[in-house]
């Protein structure tokens, strides 16, 4: 999915929602644990009642490796799922991935050409020759970690080198990485201060910005520091949708509070 598709996707729904689908079996309603697949089962009938609401989904790949071969099978089932149903939605494998080339290079291969993310996270520790073989894909994006939601965020992140903070090291160093027009950047919602200086260095960039509800970061904060003429912006909810409720209507009460962040967005879209 190209930027352009993906603007166009956020207008269309008045939202630019994303959806972290990460299942733990010790949460899921107990009903579904009599499935074949209670994983896949829980992520299609999330899917099936929110894909009107979200313009993305993001699965965390730990949530399906805890499990083993089954995991990773519904992952790619959901994955196989979303695009076969909800071609217009954007996919992101929250991966966290990046080391040295050659192996970037497989961990690509796997994420955009075996289950045909559009999208993955790469954590930018080890530099250009760690990123840029995830860049080399074309129609496809990288999402790279700048400044995150957690609290040992601080421990680096931060930290000043030459009187700047690494993250802006970050953003600065990787806008001159070949195809670095395919970045996007992780931006933690409880960072929401720090949106007004990131937006100098990368001013039209789509920020992923993870931690709105549970993790206690402010939507409306978000957009007025770090919104842009294109909205720039997908809004990640997990906790907060897909376990609002553990009982058999955990589908219906999940739609309801993805309903109620599109319903914000689209006012926030409105003005």
């Amino acid at each position: 999915m190209t930027t352009t598709q993906l603007i166009a996707e956020i207008h269309r729904k008045k939202s630019f929602l994303c959806i972290g689908l990460d299942v733990d079996l010790q949460k899921i309603p107990k009903h579904l644990l009599e499935t074949d697949d209670p994983i896949f089962e829980f992520n299609k009938a999330i899917i099936d009642t929110t894909h009107h609401l979200a313009v993305a989904y993001k699965p965390n790949t730990a949530f399906y490796e805890a499990y083993g071969i089954k995991g990773w099978r519904a992952l790619e089932k959901t994955i196989q799922y979303l695009n076969t149903n909800h071609p217009e939605i954007f996919t992101i494998a929250d991966a966290k991935r990046g080391d040295i080339g050659n192996t970037s290079s497989m961990y690509a291969k796997a994420f955009f050409e075996d289950l045909a993310f559009d999208s993955v996270t790469v954590a930018p520790y080890m530099g250009k020759d760690s990123v840029e073989p995830f860049l080399a894909f074309e129609g496809k994006h990288t999402i790279l970690l700048a400044l995150t939601s957690n609290e040992g965020a601080y421990d680096f992140q931060t930290k000043l080198i030459d009187n700047k903070e690494v993250y802006k090291h970050v953003l600065e160093t990787s806008k001159g990485w070949k195809n670095s027009e395919n970045l996007m950047y992780v931006v933690g919602a409880t960072k929401a201060s720090f949106l007004g200086e990131i937006r100098k260095i990368i001013p039209e960039s789509f920020l992923l910005v993870p931690g709105v509800g549970a993790q206690g970061g402010n939507l409306q904060d978000v957009c007025n520091y770090g919104m842009t003429k294109d909205v720039g912006l997908l809004i990640n909810s997990s906790r907060g949708i897909i376990y609002a409720s553990n009982q058999e209507n955990f589908a219906s009460a999940a739609a309801e509070k993805a309903a109620e962040l599109q319903t914000q967005m689209a006012e926030i879209l409105a003005q």
